[in-house]
């Protein structure tokens, strides 16, 4: 009997390309466009109750849901060496860019400069609070109840008087709790269990926009009381509460508050998110470009009072809230990306001891764990 050789084995079937779930870019292009509003109307907030209703509804969720969003698409195992480079090639080696560059900024308009990279410069504090929440992630799937601990030391951090923006840690300990909610629900597979992304009834739809709606109205009604008591500070989980002037000891119960807020908005935002593919969703994969690209437009408009000296406000509002979505598409379009590609994704294979770790094989994953095909260039 002639024994077979290897090519008479037979071939396994071929694995079926795993179906992108458009959902989630959707999610992401939703997510950076509230970055680039709050940003947008941030000037006008201290003259206008609405654009401060507008601006306190936008950041009691939109960084949550972020971390929510890419605390889903991250792994817990241990890290394996092109895993590791992507932490410096896709978040350190681009902050470090970025903030030289709004160093150089600094300098040149005001004279004064502070090449600091401990301290980041205006939206860089996420891409390091991505990197400690990466880092940690391994750490924290080893514990039992993993969420609730993370919850703890969101709490408890508010407490410390000498923990500040160095590296961005007390923002990323403070949104913790959200970026291992998203890992928790996929580690445990309950959007599919639940069937989270099959149609939706219209009760769901309405509930969500019920949720808004209250929400706006609570925060435009009390916007005096919200601007004495600093809420807005207080949501970007960055003060220790002395600072903001919570010194009792159950000034936690505010963040906590503020965290639950945080959920539901989420869900309700997350419930309006459309499911199917459009013509915008694949913008949804180049959020990284959005982000660190918007600044750079916004910053003039901010800073030489264009923005905040534009009235009225029914007119106005609306224009540089709807704006925002042309901007945000525009910055992520093909020829900026490919413009400033390498700065936004550096590949330095001479940094590397092994070259290839700085090469992107197979499909494209940014920080926040949005994927493209790697030869895309739409």
């Amino acid at each position: 009997m002639q024994r077979g050789t290897a090519a008479d084995a037979p071939t396994p079937p071929a694995r079926p390309a795993r179906q992108r779930t458009p959902f989630w870019d959707n999610a992401r292009f939703a997510c950076i466009v509230l970055v680039v509003i709050g940003h947008a109307i941030q000037r006008q907030t201290g003259e206008s109750d609405a654009a401060y209703g507008v601006y306190l509804l936008v950041y009691a969720f939109h960084m949550p849901a972020f971390a929510i969003i890419s605390g889903y698409f991250s792994k817990s195992g241990a890290p394996n060496a092109p895993q590791m480079a992507r932490v410096l090639t896709d978040i350190v080696i681009p902050y470090v860019i970025f903030d030289a560059l709004w160093g150089l900024i600094e300098w040149a308009l005001t004279g004064r400069g502070d090449p600091n990279l401990t301290k980041p410069s205006w939206t860089l504090w996420f891409l390091l609070a991505l990197a400690i929440f990466r880092l940690v992630l391994p750490y924290l799937a080893l514990l039992k109840w993993p969420l609730l601990w993370t919850v703890v030391i969101s709490v408890a951090v508010g407490y410390l008087p000498n923990l500040d923006s160095t590296f961005s840690l007390a923002r990323a300990l403070g949104l913790l709790p959200f970026f291992t909610l998203g890992w928790w629900l996929r580690e445990h597979d309950v959007v599919d269990r639940l069937g989270l992304l099959r149609r939706r009834s219209w009760a769901v739809i309405a509930g969500a926009i019920a949720v808004f709606v209250v929400a706006a109205v609570v925060a435009w009604t009390f916007s005096d009381t919200w601007r004495a008591a600093r809420l807005g500070t207080w949501m970007f989980y960055r003060d220790p509460y002395g600072d903001l002037g919570g010194t009792e000891w159950w000034a936690g119960g505010i963040r906590l508050v503020l965290m639950a807020v945080a959920l539901v908005l989420t869900a309700a935002f997350l419930a309006l998110v459309p499911l199917g593919t459009y013509w915008w969703t694949r913008f949804g994969t180049y959020t990284m470009y959005i982000y660190l690209l918007h600044t750079f437009v916004l910053y003039p408009l901010r800073e030489y009072g264009i923005i905040a000296g534009l009235t009225p406000d029914w007119l106005w509002l609306p224009i540089i809230v709807v704006g925002s979505v042309p901007l945000a598409l525009a910055l992520g379009s093909a020829p900026v990306r490919r413009i400033f590609r390498p700065i936004v994704e550096p590949r330095p294979a001479w940094l590397f001891a092994d070259p290839t770790l700085a090469r992107r094989e197979g499909r494209k994953q940014d920080p926040t764990g949005s994927q493209r095909p790697a030869a895309s260039g739409s």
